[in-house]
């Protein structure tokens, strides 16, 4: 049997008191809520099966695959020994979602979106995360990222920090429209990055309803997303975008990708920049990317209620097992809202972020560093404390 190297993570299925199993967890072997079950992971590279693509999959050889803060928070144990991540897991797992490679073979029946035909092989593709079924009501009415047979790459079943994967071909998206502006060798990279910009796009755009011309945006937290968002935004055509980040290499990036101005939450008060910066009229959108909703919703908050924009729109987009502080008051005066965003699948999202990269929205400079499979492991423990990278993609092969 052929073999390959995989970065896999283990971990005990040990439910904290009083855990209750929900419709779609399965004892055992997954749940919907990691953070209350999952206990002492630990991270392995081992030899694993070359899988076999089967009717209407997909063999693809992985050529780049990027770090994502849920891989970290994953395998990061709180002081319980309880992982960080919150949602859908399933251990073992080989983890990586963020995905770009070249098809090897097609089963029968898989069909190329951009072709209409069947994989020939050769083809430069990323793929979405969520593998959505399809057939549940949420899928049916339009929403596939809250699907109720939902599987996720690299979270319940194996991903792609491993040589080869086999995935439906209705989660593929073809990378070649790339191909007119960036140097082949960038092209896996940029592929990577769909993923974690699509994330973003579905929540400034799709949940957050996106802006209009002219319009100012707060960007809280410059990970990898928030980063992304900065660019989607000053695309969409934002007067103003905000960024609200404390490491200094991080704000910088964000400024190179679409911020306009900076906030450094730990030594500047982030409600009166953000009204200072606006002449007194806050923000059109906010988004929360950092995982720290108790300590920055406060802030969002009074923005929102000393300034004078009304119908703001606060995003949630990162994952947190945390309740934020909600005053009713605000949003009923300031008639603001709150919304929750998660995945990145449906409504054209990876068609169009490809087609904005390919059309000159630059991502590349948010991979501030490359590793190979071996030193997967060891980054995702030093990403635990270390912010001074954005983005660390390994290239695979």
């Amino acid at each position: 049997m052929a073999t390959m190297k995989a970065v896999r993570l283990y971990a005990d299925w040990s439910p904290k008191p009083g855990f209750k199993l929900g419709a779609k967890d399965v004892d055992g072997k997954q749940t919907y809520l990691g953070s209350k079950v999952w206990r002492n992971p630990v991270l392995k590279i081992e030899e694993v099966a070359i899988p076999k693509p089967g009717p209407k999959e997909v063999l693809i050889e992985l050529k780049q695959c990027g770090i994502c803060g849920s891989d970290v928070h994953m395998a990061q144990p709180d002081n319980d020994g309880y992982i960080w991540y919150p949602g859908l897991t399933g251990f073992p797992c080989t983890l990586g979602h963020e995905l770009a490679g070249v098809v090897v073979e097609g089963g029968p029946g898989a069909i190329n979106k951009r072709t209409n035909k069947p994989f020939k092989g050769g083809e430069l593709v990323c793929a979405e995360e969520m593998l959505w079924c399809g057939s549940c009501k949420p899928c049916a009415d339009g929403y596939p990222n809250h699907c109720e047979q939902l599987d996720e790459i690299g979270f319940n079943v194996d991903g792609a920090f491993t040589k080869y994967i086999v995935l439906p071909d209705r989660c593929l998206w073809n990378l070649e429209p790339l191909l007119e502006r960036y140097a082949k060798e960038d092209i896996f990279r940029l592929g990577s990055l769909v993923e974690p910009t699509s994330v973003a796009y579905n929540a400034v755009v799709e949940r957050g309803g996106g802006i209009r011309p002219g319009d100012t945006v707060v960007i809280c937290g410059a990970g990898p997303v928030g980063i992304a968002a900065c660019a989607i935004m000053k695309r969409m055509g934002a007067e103003k975008v905000i960024l609200s980040e404390p490491e200094t290499a991080r704000a910088d990036l964000g400024r190179k990708m679409g911020a306009d101005e900076v906030i450094n939450p730990k030594s500047e008060n982030f409600a009166e920049r953000v009204l200072d910066m606006t002449d007194g009229m806050g923000a059109s959108l906010y988004l929360e990317a950092t995982g720290l909703p108790t300590v920055v919703y406060p802030g969002i908050e009074q923005a929102i209620w000393e300034g004078r924009t009304l119908n703001a729109t606060v995003v949630v987009v990162a994952r947190a097992d945390a309740k934020i502080p909600v005053t009713g008051e605000v949003l009923q005066v300031r008639r603001a809202r709150i919304v929750g965003a998660q995945g990145h699948s449906g409504h054209g999202t990876f068609p169009r972020v490809i087609s904005s990269m390919a059309g000159g929205m630059d991502m590349l400079p948010i991979i501030t560093k490359e590793i190979t499979l071996d030193e997967v492991p060891e980054n995702i423990v030093m990403l635990r404390t270390d912010r001074n990278e954005c983005k660390i993609s390994c290239k695979i092969s």
